[in-house]
């Protein structure tokens, strides 16, 4: 589907505010932001986690991770103003002048999902045929973006306890120097040891779970987008009136989006 425009910025700042606040408080409570630099435990994380995603999913699937934060960055594409008018428009279009007359606006259609059902229904498809096409491209689409959401969540489920397991790594070798170690030296080693600990709860809580979250919560505005689609290819289909169109795209739309719908439509 088509990604709207702009940028989300509210992973970023959430993110960045996350860690930030874990950093400003510790610093409060006296200690040193070079003592939280772990290198070994941010590759038991990182190298732990990935190999746990990988066994679970796929290197394909995984290698996608760029790609897919991404996604995340860019503003859910929900239902729209624009999106209902030009649904409105090609009604009102089709009621007065047949199904045919479409055929010189479906290149203009911006949406795949939308041009695509447009253009059946100009090339006489059966509508039950429409909608199990439509519907197998929805259902597609969907597999493939929880697939996603699933991902950063096992993610977030993996980063403790490869944390934990190098927390317990660090343990075993403080316990296998306990003889000669002096107590100064005891304590940096402990303390380090948790350090993996905290960027495995760190890692998951600020990063990996909210990605997914932020993941899931678009597929749902997107998926709606799509079922409005799936509602205004029919309606235009069966040359129902511009008026009760109008009202069907309403029940999708927020409150601000129906506000621009009944001024005309937000511009393009």
């Amino acid at each position: 589907m088509k990604a709207g425009k702009g940028m989300d910025i509210s992973v970023v700042v959430g993110i960045g505010g996350g860690l930030a606040g874990i950093m400003v408080g510790f610093i409060l409570e006296g200690g040193n932001p070079a003592s939280l630099l772990g290198l070994s435990a941010f590759i038991i994380i990182v190298a732990g986690t990935a190999g746990a995603t990988i066994a679970s999913f796929s290197i394909k699937e995984f290698l996608g991770i760029g790609r897919i934060l991404g996604d995340s960055l860019a503003p859910a594409n929900a239902p729209n103003a624009d999106l209902a008018g030009q649904i409105v428009d090609l009604s009102d279009k089709a009621r007065k002048e047949g199904l045919l007359s479409l055929d010189d606006m479906v290149e203009d259609i911006d949406d795949p999902l939308f041009r695509k059902g447009i253009r059946m229904v100009v090339d006489g498809v059966d509508p039950d045929e429409i909608e199990k096409l439509l519907e197998t491209d929805i259902a597609i689409y969907e597999y493939e973006k929880k697939e996603e959401v699933e991902l950063f969540a096992a993610m977030g489920g993996f980063m403790p306890t490869m944390g934990i397991i190098g927390t317990v790594t660090g343990l075993v070798l403080v316990l296998g120097s306990l003889g000669g170690a002096d107590m100064a030296k005891l304590g940096h080693s402990i303390s380090a040891a948790f350090i993996a600990t905290l960027y495995g709860i760190s890692f998951a809580n600020i990063f990996a779970l909210p990605v997914s979250l932020k993941l899931k919560g678009k597929l749902k505005k997107e998926k709606l987008r799509m079922e409005m689609i799936l509602t205004g290819v029919f309606a235009i289909h069966k040359g129902e009136s511009p008026m009760l169109v109008k009202e069907k795209m309403l029940s999708y739309l927020d409150h601000e989006e129906q506000k621009l719908l009944d001024k005309g439509g937000g511009e393009e």
